[in-house]
């Protein structure tokens, strides 16, 4: 296998079966050495944070699996680190996907003048471009179209898709009386020029709280898996 791109948190191999091995590490997203799922820099390396977070990401590949919702997921090796997926093609140069379900990080860092920590948000959908040098500005589906990223038509799709997933995460960890406040997603198209999720679905794309308190990527997925 070839490595084709090594990211901040995963590492890219093609495989010859024409399929990609994703590589989970131990690095996650943060400033200051403070986690943080929205950073485009890494803050931190937490030992197994690679694991728990493929874990937790082949729990929920495999129940939207069983829903129908297309990703690019295929199977999970739990031991090495590892996942294949098939192979996916990005918008532009990537975009990142927030569904917000409580008003959090980033959210209250653009609009705290309006919102209240932990005020509650109707599943808002918010896309940003993946470029770390402007700090991954947000972007309207109307920007997207002229832009030639996402045609209006694959906008409402993306929309559509998001919320779903976000649901079906949501009601899973509200299972184990997690609450979600918000959740990172990303797409592309797939070899038919469906949309489908790609990535991860892990503690590292989202927030959760159990009581008001905050829960660590790791914990996450041994409250939800190990329980």
């Amino acid at each position: 296998m070839k490595l084709v791109y090594s990211g901040k948190t995963k590492d890219v191999y093609a495989l010859e079966s024409g399929n990609y091995l994703l590589k989970f590490k131990d690095d996650v997203t943060g400033e200051n050495g403070v986690f943080d799922p929205g950073a485009n820099t890494v803050g931190l390396t937490i030992e197994g944070a690679g694991k728990a977070g493929l874990k937790l990401t082949k729990f929920f590949f495999e129940t939207l699996k069983e829903k129908g919702i297309p990703t690019h997921y295929i199977d999970a090796n739990i031991e090495e680190n590892t996942m294949t997926v098939k192979p996916a093609t990005v918008f532009g140069e990537g975009l990142e996907v927030i569904c917000r379900f409580k008003a959090d990080g980033s959210f209250l860092r653009r609009y705290g003048k309006y919102a209240e920590v932990g005020q509650s948000l109707d599943a808002f959908v918010e896309v940003t471009l993946k470029d770390d040098d402007r700090l991954d500005p947000p972007i309207n589906e109307d920007a997207l179209d002229m832009l030639g990223i996402l045609s209006l038509e694959e906008y409402q799709e993306l929309k559509k898709l998001t919320k779903e997933i976000a649901g079906i995460v949501k009601d899973e960890l509200s299972n184990k009386g997690i609450e979600l406040h918000d959740i990172k997603f990303e797409f592309g198209r797939d070899q038919e020029n469906q949309i489908i999720l790609i990535d991860e679905i892990s503690g590292g794309n989202m927030r959760t709280y159990k009581n008001g308190v905050y829960i660590e990527p790791l914990k996450l997925e041994k409250m939800m898996l190990q329980d």
